[in-house]
């Protein structure tokens, strides 16, 4: 992936999650009769400026690692007698606070309209249908087998492997016993106990759903390339789509996850591939691309197998929503990960869970880049996903965050009158000293990432 497309993809998402947190802000603040001065994408020095017939200053800056709305205030300029009704501190306190907390709802807003699109569109998902999990693994403790379908979680039902994997992570994370009822291959209907006591808090930098022993069913498949992509080992070594591989390094291949199994083990080192094309049988050198996948060195070419239709029919089902239930389904879908969210921040604080769940900059860039990439569900997912996250941060009772404005309005409610200057200003020490904490964490997680794999 080229740095330049992951940089694009991050200043967009930057700037979409930015201008739609602001733009709650400022449409509130308008309905509220007050005054906005200027409609900030950025930080530092303006790089583009225009002003609307309103008198609000509308611009891009330099530094686009947030933004802000100035409105009339009478504690940071003079403000002229006959526009005091419109200054900020001059309103109730109740249109304060919706003012302030109209940017996190705007995020929460934004993850809802983003999946109940989704679900209105229609996207094919993996059936949740397990493969074999490993001996002794968790799965297999609980009597899972491989083709077993699993249709409801603790009385949930479950359609897709992404609301499987969801519960099961949350399940993991919060160290629960989840009782999940399955229809085996014979289709016999029982019920399993999963039990993830053990997993609580576990750290899950790698694959949490393959160390408890889910992972996903895929019928066999040949060993018959359906894919190659351009510019990769595969099209370099003249693979083409279509071929049907027989044997790598004189050891016969007589299926696609054995064709994967020679690959991943051979990163850098050149393989003597026979294969069938067109009824000729050809012999090819292709050297798999070295990759770091959870700390080790797997080798990778580029291709893709060959999936007949029966195959997509039996593992993959299309889920579609009306309307009202898709709003109702994304509407609980963005409560869910918001909940979550706050939950594994509370574990952070308490010590149950690893600090190295925290995320700064360069891996939200780097998943920006890796989602952009897959395409634009996966790239409108992640942004849904990072606006959830953007509004439960801002919503923390941290002062200069808006969870701090709100806490101070609700001690203003409490004790009939504003808090005073020197507490405010002792709040913004504090909630700065927090935050600088916290952007320390998240920046030396990236960089461990970065260098560790």
């Amino acid at each position: 992936m080229s740095l330049l497309w992951t940089a694009a993809a991050f200043v967009v998402a930057l700037g979409v999650l930015i201008v739609v947190h602001e733009y709650g802000h400022y449409l509130i603040a308008r309905l509220c009769k007050v005054k906005v001065l200027r409609f900030s994408v950025g930080f530092g020095r303006p790089l583009l400026v225009w002003r609307s017939r309103t008198g609000t200053e509308w611009v891009i800056a330099a530094v686009p690692f947030g933004g802000y709305v100035k409105m009339l205030d009478e504690r940071e300029a003079p403000v002229m007698p006959e526009e005091r009704p419109r200054a900020f501190n001059h309103q109730s306190v109740w249109r304060r606070t919706a003012i302030v907390a109209a940017g996190p709802v705007a995020n929460f807003l934004f993850a809802i309209v983003v999946y109940a699109g989704m679900f209105m569109y229609g996207l094919p998902e993996a059936r949740p249908i397990v493969g074999a999990p490993p001996a002794g693994s968790a799965a297999a403790i609980a009597g899972l087998r491989a083709g077993d379908t699993v249709v409801s979680i603790d009385g949930e039902a479950v359609s897709t492997w992404q609301q499987l994997r969801w519960r099961v992570l949350k399940g993991a994370l919060q160290g629960e016993q989840l009782r999940l009822e399955r229809i085996s291959e014979k289709r016999h209907l029982s019920a399993v106990t999963l039990d993830l006591r053990r997993f609580a808090g576990a750290d899950a930098e790698g694959d949490l759903l393959a160390a408890i022993g889910l992972q996903l069913f895929r019928p066999p498949l040949a060993p018959v390339l359906g894919q190659v992509e351009a510019g990769s080992a595969a099209e370099r070594g003249g693979l083409r789509a279509g071929d049907r591989i027989l044997s790598v390094d004189n050891l016969a291949i007589d299926s696609w996850s054995a064709f994967v199994d020679a690959v991943r083990t051979s990163p850098g080192r050149a393989l003597d591939i026979a294969l069938q094309r067109e009824r000729r049988e050809l012999h090819l050198t292709v050297t798999p691309e070295p990759r770091e996948v959870d700390g080790a060195k797997v080798g990778r070419i580029g291709a893709a197998p060959q999936v007949p239709a029966s195959h997509l029919e039996q593992i993959v089902v299309r889920t579609q929503y009306g309307p009202l239930e898709a709003v109702a389904r994304a509407t609980d879908k963005t409560i869910d990960i918001a909940v979550f969210s706050l939950r594994m921040l509370g574990k952070m604080l308490l010590g149950e869970v690893s600090w190295k769940h925290l995320s700064g900059p360069v891996t939200i860039a780097d998943y920006a880049g890796q989602s952009a990439q897959m395409g634009w569900v996966s790239y409108l997912t992640f942004l849904a996903l990072i606006s959830i996250s953007l509004g439960v941060l801002n919503l923390l009772p941290i002062p200069l965050l808006d969870g701090g404005h709100l806490m101070y309005y609700a001690l203003e409610v409490i004790k009939g009158s504003p808090v005073s200057d020197r507490v405010m200003e002792l709040g913004q020490r504090v909630g700065l000293t927090l935050l600088l904490i916290m952007m320390a964490f998240a920046f030396y997680n990236d960089l461990n990432r970065l260098f560790s794999g």
